[in-house]
């Protein structure tokens, strides 16, 4: 054990003792390795970032919930739509009927939704989303209300006019959000008094429920102010699992109930779509994974050209220090001693160069979390793999320089100085 840390220690200082003595050339050497890993950690955090930013706005749509819609998940140029434009929208009679006959579901409401110009006295809002829903909806999604409170059971069922405001949007129409309770709003020709203020969500980057620019109001209340049988009204139906149930079990089930409410005899092709969301998050994935992907191609051309300046050092190293290798083979120092000594030392000068890299990534997130919507965070475990890719460079870097030492004749060795 003490044997091992002092070829440990020893092959630290050489490192370090190489660094100040060549510092021109072992810096050139060390950018490649650096610029590498900034790519590659970079690339990895930034990314990582906005995809884990995305997937939680795709999640805030409703863990296990099949969305019952007029449109199927889709996109490309090949996108029929033109197959679906004229189906029926879903109704909210649907969503009764599927809430009896469902055994899988857990929750069951109905989303409609429009944009419209909000007015408080002289002050305007344009293009305000309108949610009008059904009273399960806040048991399917992350509704936090910070001033006031949400829509209770009777406002539902009576269609009142109160909504719950969005945080952006309490903030623009009155300077602060808790200043929006109790006031009224009014959009359409119609008044609502606002009851309530949702938290601050930021900015969506994904398909979920923009609530920052939102007014929720009860379903009934939509109903009596928009025609909610408009073929291009916004609807759909929310269906959420049980606990234990599947979502290809709950398509299956959801499939059997709106053929029979839209009375389809067995040759009749769907008039319906049934959502999964885990397809956005797999679509997510794939996109990137593939942008990944392109930074570890970039990254590992600057790894390969610090890998070959670092051998190049080690070369050097190994000529330069001959004589010694020559006298600690005389006093009994063994091949894989040696060969130890120097393969660390590559290893130290690649970690050298892999934590200025990170130092790199690090200013950069700061940068980038100043100005996006989101922060950049280096997680634990992309640090370990710039470590592993540092130390896997150096010995990889070494091996040939380190094998040729390990291999000297010591009296050769000690006669060449």
């Amino acid at each position: 054990m003490l044997k091992s840390l002092s070829i440990f220690w020893n092959s630290f200082k050489m490192s370090v003792q190489e660094l100040n003595n060549n510092k021109l050339r072992s810096s050139l050497s060390l950018i490649g390795i650096a610029f590498g890993i900034f790519c590659i950690i970079g690339v990895l955090a930034t990314i990582g970032s906005l995809e884990n930013k995305i997937q939680s706005d795709i999640k805030s749509l409703g863990t296990n919930t099949i969305y019952v819609m007029k449109w199927p998940i889709g996109t490309g140029d090949d996108y029929p739509w033109w197959k679906y434009v004229n189906r029926p929208q879903p109704k909210y009679a649907e969503e009764k009927f599927v809430k009896e006959k469902s055994t899988l579901a857990k929750y069951v409401c109905s989303f409609n939704s429009t944009n419209t110009t909000i007015s408080y006295q002289n002050n305007q809002l344009n293009n305000a989303g309108i949610f009008g829903v059904s009273d399960e909806f806040s048991m399917m999604q992350a509704i936090t209300v910070v001033y006031g409170r949400y829509l209770n059971e009777t406002e539902f069922i009576r269609g009142n006019a109160v909504g719950v405001m969005g945080y952006d949007n309490a903030e623009k129409l009155f300077g602060k959000p808790e200043k929006a309770v109790g006031k009224q709003v009014t959009f359409d020709g119609k008044k609502i008094t606002i009851v309530g203020v949702l938290k601050k969500q930021g900015q969506n980057f994904g398909p979920g429920f923009d609530y920052d620019f939102c007014v929720i109001i009860s379903r009934n209340l939509y109903a009596s102010i928009y025609d909610v049988t408009n073929p291009y009204n916004d609807s759909f139906i929310m269906v959420n699992g049980k606990d234990n149930v599947t979502p290809k079990a709950l398509i299956d089930e959801l499939e059997g109930i709106m053929r029979q409410i839209r009375r389809l005899g067995p040759k009749d092709e769907d008039n319906f779509a049934l959502n999964d969301i885990n397809v956005f998050s797999q679509q997510v994935s794939g996109f990137f994974g593939s942008v990944n992907i392109g930074g570890w191609a970039i990254a590992t051309l600057s790894l390969i050209v610090g890998a070959f300046g670092v051998a190049n050092i080690m070369f050097v190293t190994v000529r330069e220090r001959t004589s010694q290798i020559g006298l600690k083979k005389a006093i009994g120092a063994k091949k894989r001693t040696i060969l130890t000594e120097f393969l660390l030392e590559s290893a130290f000068l690649c970690i050298v160069g892999g934590l200025i890299g990170l130092l790199m990534v690090w200013l950069l997130s700061l940068a980038l979390s100043a100005v996006l919507p989101f922060p950049i965070v280096i997680a634990p475990n992309i640090i370990i793999l710039a470590f592993s890719i540092c130390v896997i460079l150096g010995i990889l870097s070494g091996i040939i320089p380190a094998s040729i030492a390990a291999r000297m004749n010591p009296v050769a060795a000690i006669r060449s100085h």
